[in-house]
């Protein structure tokens, strides 16, 4: 591992997805970064940090740590067992998954639902009263107004 790296990613036998960062480095601003990208801190065990959450998608999330630390222009070092991780279902099964899916849809949108040719049993709502246009025309008086500019 490079000496100038300055946080490590990697799996913990306790602890899952676990992050730790350089001695040297600042611990509060570790700390601060490790917690904006979903990770917290270990009781008992300073330095360390276990991914929140680690059964939901956790070795892409933690690739997406590194990832997110890297673009912060940080020295950063993902152990092969995060790096190599299965990232969940291949590509042609999720798209075997999405054509059900999609077949499902279709054919739902095709059946004809139970309620079709139904009468309403609620009327129409009443047409809404429109008053009478007067057969006068309103005149408007303007008062205290002086011809010219006023102050």
């Amino acid at each position: 591992m490079d000496p100038d790296t300055q946080f490590v990613f990697g799996t913990h036998h306790q602890h899952g997805y676990a992050a730790a960062f350089a001695p040297d480095f600042s611990s509060h601003l570790a700390h601060w970064l490790l917690s904006r990208i979903q990770f917290e801190p270990v009781p008992q065990e300073p330095g360390l940090y276990r991914l929140t959450d680690p059964e939901r998608d956790g070795a892409r999330r933690t690739r997406q740590a590194a990832q997110d630390l890297r673009a912060l222009h940080y020295a950063v070092h993902v152990d092969a067992d995060v790096a190599h991780a299965d990232s969940g279902p291949s590509h042609s099964a999720r798209q075997n998954g999405l054509a059900e899916r999609r077949t499902r849809i279709a054919h739902a949108a095709a059946a004809r639902p139970p309620r079709r040719g139904v009468t309403p049993t609620v009327s129409a709502p009443a047409a809404r009263v429109v008053p009478p246009e007067p057969s006068y025309a309103p005149t408007v008086h303007l008062t205290g107004a002086a011809p010219g500019r006023g102050r």
